[in-house]
């Protein structure tokens, strides 16, 4: 498969594996400082802008749902309306959408951008972040499976015992990541022709 079509395939396959929010957030917006540099065209900042801005929409999802668990356990009740089956779900889809965009991201899209941008090679700050999340994931995991099979009881302070594991890391990885993909960071490692041909 042609490097483009094989990069329109992986985009792909991810729009369908992970929920996305309907708009990115301001996390995929320049910030000031970077708009005092010289300034891209519209089409140029869209072009560069793309991947910080696909990839925001992913990671809302991401928080949308941390913020609907995270919120239950500190009020200590569930949200109006929402059963515990349908609470733990929640939980189960949170984790398995998380796997599936973290092993995407490095099976297709790190290795790309690692070629030139530091961040995203191996064991260095994005990469770590990764490992540092799962962690903490496996645990979180283990514990809805262990309400959902009734070998625990839901309680709500648990379960944000073991979210604050890894919710730290997490919340600057969604930021860090997003921060890396801004047009105006982008832009000093690629041209416009190799950001068309980007794999998301």
């Amino acid at each position: 498969m042609a490097e483009p079509e094989y990069a329109k395939a992986v985009a792909e396959e991810h729009v369908k594996a992970v929920p996305t929010a309907a708009e990115p957030t301001k996390a995929a917006a320049p910030s000031q400082e970077q708009q005092a540099l010289p300034k891209l065209t519209p089409m140029e900042f869209r072009i560069y802008n793309r991947m910080a801005e696909h990839m925001d929409m992913f990671h809302e999802n991401f928080r949308r749902s941390w913020n609907l668990m995270y919120g239950a356990c500190n009020s200590g009740k569930r949200p109006s309306g929402m059963s515990i089956r349908q609470f733990l779900a929640v939980g189960s889809e949170f984790a398995h959408h998380l796997e599936v965009h973290h092993s995407i991201e490095e099976q297709h899209i790190f290795p790309v951008l690692a070629k030139k941008m530091p961040a995203f090679k191996i064991e260095l700050e994005l990469l770590t972040q990764h490992k540092q999340i799962h962690a903490g994931l496996e645990k979180f995991e283990a514990y809805i499976e262990d309400c959902k099979s009734g070998e625990k009881e839901l309680r709500l302070q648990e379960m944000k015992t073991v979210m604050e594991t890894f919710g730290t890391v997490l919340w600057q990885h969604l930021d860090d990541e997003v921060n890396q993909l801004k047009a105006e960071n982008m832009r000093k490692y690629w041209t416009l022709e190799e950001m068309r041909r980007m794999p998301m």
